[in-house]
This record gives structure tokens, C-alpha cells and sequence, in this order.
């Protein structure tokens, strides 16, 4: 399985800054501490080009992010200072991305250590978010592979909002989302199947309705490919979350999402997505189970020698 990572392009934040940014290197130093992954697999991410950023962006968004152009107000609505540095990184993130998907369709699984900005809209950043990788590597792939249907499966905290206004009228891309109800985004964009939480719910409760909801997309999609946003933040830990989602009840849910598209041999791109957890290590050893969980499902693709994207290797 190969992983790839871009927290080598440090961005400068104030040291007040809520969002956890460390928590990218001290993943994949946990990664390569794991030895679950051989070190030659764990991969720099690269660049998204312009042409690859502006298959879901505008050209004005894209101009205004790397010259620095952005107003006050869109800098605010982003979240981070704008820098260099954060363009560089953005772009090595959503590029990571792409690689992760590239490498999935051929091998069946694939993670980038970062990615998951799902808050980003064609022409505006929102809730750290500057660019769409999921949306963009969406894009990618279905250019590029020429594959048809395309299931997103967000289990982030918070629902995808500019992922799911971005492919609203795309017949070809299903957007999952199961989200607590009362958390941000405030207002939220129509997913093809909406899954809205209330507060502080719990582990069995969540695990019950994320798979009869996840059988009810997979039956829908029909999907070829399909990409999971694993964020952390349902984490009963986590200081943006309002859920009460155990470490246990977020492996059972990595399971759960990677066993589904095993069986029915689908490709899995994943990305880490959100988590701020208010131990900083907690969230780095949700990411990790993340990983590991899909190191063995890697195994299993590998010695079952699935194809999904062969239309005559796909399982039933």
C-alpha cells in the first residue's frame, strides 16, 4: 500500500492558532514508527498543477489564492493567514490526493496523510479549506479513467458542503455524508444522502445508522471508485465534534466503510480529513488505527487479486 504525506511544506501560523497543523508530521512519524508500511511506500505528495485545481475551481478563485489577492472577508471565512507557504502546502495536499486515487484505482486502496477540505466551494475557501482535493481528484479520475460513478463517503464531523454543491448536478458522483446536525457548517448543501446526527450520540447508535445508510448509497451509487473522508472529529474528545464517538466506535466505522467496498470490489482512496482533538494525540492515534485498518484491507485486495475497475473481476 502506498501512503503519501505533504507536512514537509510547513505553513506559519500564529502559535495561537486552533488548528492542529503539527498533527500531519507527528501522523507520519507514528506511520513510519508502526512498521506496517514499508518506508519506500510512504510517499512526498505532489503538486496539483493549475490545469488540475481549475477542473473544480474558477479561474478568479485560483488567481486571487496564489497571488494573494484574497480580500479580508475571504481570508476570514478561510481561516488560516495567507502565505506563500500556504499555497505550496494547499497544493501538495490536493495533489496528494490525486496520487492516493491513481494509486487505488490501480492497487485497490491508497491514503494521503492530509486532504479531506471539503468546506472549499469552486469560488471560495471556507472552515480551512482553500481547495476541494477530493472534488478535484474526483475530477481527475473520472477524466483520466474514464470511470462513471463515483461514490464519496464523508464521515467527517462536519458535512460536505462544498463538495456536495460541487457535484449537485453530476448524475456520476454520489456524495454520502453523515454529519452531526447542529455543527458547522451552518448552512449546509443537499448530498445526494444526508445522514444529520444528533448531539452526543454514541457509538452503537452511530455504527447502526452508518451502515444501513452506506448500503442504501452503495446501492444507489453503483460505484466504481469511491473515496472516504475519515476525519477524527466524531471523536467524544474532540473540541469541534458535539458527538460521543469512542476510539473503538471510529475503528469499527473505518472497518465497517473499507469492508463494504472490499466485498463489493470497489476502489478506496482515503483521506484523513478533520480532527482537533483536545489531546492532540488522540486524534494522531485515530489516524493511525485509520491506517492501519487499511493496510490489512491492502493485504486482502492484494492476495485476492481484485480489479475492480475491470468490469469482469468486480465481486458480488
Amino acid at each position: 500500500m502506498k501512503i503519501y504525506y505533504s507536512d514537509t511544506f510547513e505553513v506559519p501560523l500564529p502559535a495561537d492558532h486552533r488548528f492542529p497543523m503539527i498533527k500531519y508530521r507527528l501522523l507520519r512519524e507514528a506511520v513510519l514508527a508502526d512498521h506496517l508500511i514499508p518506508q519506500e511506500n510512504i510517499i512526498i505528495a505532489p503538486e496539483a498543477t493549475r490545469s488540475q485545481l481549475a477542473l473544480v475551481h474558477t479561474k478568479s478563485y485560483i488567481d486571487k489564492v496564489l497571488s494573494g489577492k484574497l480580500t479580508e472577508k475571504e481570508v476570514r471565512r478561510i481561516g488560516f493567514p495567507w502565505s506563500p507557504q500556504l499555497v505550496v502546502r494547499s497544493r501538495h495536499s490536493v495533489g496528494g490526493t490525486i496520487a492516493a486515487c491513481f494509486t487505488a484505482y490501480e492497487e485497490g486502496i491508497s491514503l494521503n496523510l492530509a486532504g479531506g477540505t471539503h468546506h472549499a466551494f469552486p469560488n471560495y475557501g471556507q472552515g480551512y479549506c482553500i481547495f476541494n482535493d477530493v472534488a478535484i481528484a474526483t475530477r481527475c479520475i473520472q477524466n483520466e479513467k474514464q470511470i462513471h460513478n463515483i461514490l464519496i463517503i464523508d464521515c467527517d464531523v462536519h458535512q460536505g458542503n462544498g463538495t456536495a454543491l460541487t457535484f449537485q448536478d453530476d448524475p456520476n458522483v454520489f456524495t454520502y455524508s453523515i454529519h452531526a446536525k447542529k455543527n458547522f457548517p451552518v448552512h449546509k448543501r443537499k448530498s445526494n444522502l444526508d445522514i444529520e446526527l444528533e448531539d452526543n450520540i454514541g457509538d452503537q447508535d452511530y455504527l447502526n445508522r452508518l451502515s444501513k445508510s452506506i448500503q442504501i448509497a452503495i446501492e444507489l451509487a453503483k460505484p466504481e471508485f469511491a473515496i472516504f473522508l475519515a476525519g477524527a472529529d466524531p471523536y467524544s474528545g474532540d473540541r469541534l465534534g458535539r458527538l460521543s464517538i469512542s476510539k473503538k466506535g471510529l475503528k469499527e466505522r473505518d472497518k465497517l466503510i473499507m469492508s463494504k467496498c472490499y466485498q463489493k470490489g470497489i476502489p478506496l482512496s482515503i483521506v484523513m480529513s478533520g480532527g482537533y482533538a483536545s489531546n492532540i494525540n488522540d486524534t494522531v492515534q485515530i489516524h493511525l488505527n485509520t491506517v492501519r485498518i487499511a493496510a490489512h484491507f491492502a493485504i486482502l485486495y492484494t492476495n485476492k487479486g481484485i480489479s475492480p475497475w475491470m468490469k469482469t473481476n468486480r465481486l458480488n
